[in-house]
């Protein structure tokens, strides 16, 4: 017998896909289209809105509109952009000391009832829709206690709606330091307060960031509640005056133009809008690079 004859009959053949073999690989090759039919059927009219916002948007800039208020006043955005930042940072002075001591009590003091009965009242208020949180405002701070119209009422009611997601967010974050670290600052003779705020919340300091800069992109995001509280103002902040124009006049912000003048007629008015939701768009982009910035640096 030759050499190529016996190395044909000492290869093994290969034996062919059994029934069930081929019904995984169907069924896998099934669930990676499926994967990629969804994949497209969520990213398709994601980049439509991207797309329609930032042309339109962008198409929409110039010098005034960063420089004159909304019409009647003016045919830009610069009372709705200085009341965004102005909601925007009283609500994060309130939410953020708030929410990060309710998570540091969660986090290391909250193994017991009331620990728990806060993280269900959390929850809770988490699904809560932001529309009642505004009337609940309303009835309470506008009416009630005659804030009247204006940013420490829309304030308040952010920082009521982002509290939940701040402590939450600050309770996880201070749970993945060791519980090594916090053994080894008792071992040194330190204090619970010392251990806390020098060893265990340095620690978690990028997932306390993430939190707060996660809040913020909800605060700037959020309309229903602040036309309940807030209201709306044409004109921007007075200069001369600008603590009494913060507490008791209404005041202008861009989810406002967003809903509000997409709903006018003229192309003027719709430009407006655009060019709101892109500033809106840039800034919770600016919010989720930053989120990855200080968890890459972790």
């Amino acid at each position: 017998m030759s050499a190529s004859a016996s190395n044909a009959v000492a290869r093994p053949v290969k034996p062919g896909r059994t029934t069930q073999e081929l019904r995984r690989v169907i069924s896998s090759k099934i669930g990676w289209i499926a994967c990629g039919v969804a994949l497209v059927l969520v990213i398709g009219p994601l980049l439509d809105i991207v797309w329609v916002v930032a042309y339109n948007g962008a198409a929409a800039f110039s010098p005034k509109l960063f420089t004159t208020s909304t019409p009647p006043a003016g045919v830009g955005l610069l009372n709705a952009i200085e009341g965004t930042a102005v909601i925007s940072i009283m609500a994060m002075a309130i939410a953020v000391p708030i929410g990060v001591g309710a998570g540091i009590y969660l986090s290391e003091y909250g193994n017991n009832k009331l620990g728990n009965s806060i993280r269900f009242l959390s929850d809770v208020l988490t699904g809560t829709p932001s529309i009642v949180l505004g009337y609940f405002s309303y009835i309470v701070l506008v009416g009630g206690l005659g804030w009247g119209l204006a940013a420490p009422a829309g304030a308040v009611t952010i920082a009521i709606l982002i509290v939940p997601y701040l402590a939450r967010i600050t309770e996880l974050a201070l749970r993945q330091v060791p519980v090594a670290m916090r053994e080894a600052g008792f071992a040194l003779g330190a204090t619970e307060p010392t251990v806390v705020f020098k060893i265990i919340l340095p620690g978690a300091a990028s997932g306390v960031m993430t939190g707060a800069l996660l809040a913020l992109a909800i605060s700037v995001g959020e309309t229903a509640p602040l036309i309940y509280t807030a209201g709306f103002s044409s004109y921007p902040l007075d200069l001369a005056h600008p603590v009494h124009s913060i507490l008791h006049s209404q005041i202008g912000y861009l989810t406002y133009v967003i809903w509000s003048f997409i709903e006018q007629p003229d192309a003027a008015s719709h430009a407006l809008a655009f060019a709101a939701a892109f500033l809106v768009m840039l800034f919770v982009l600016a919010i989720n690079i930053g989120v990855r910035l200080a968890v890459k640096r972790k």
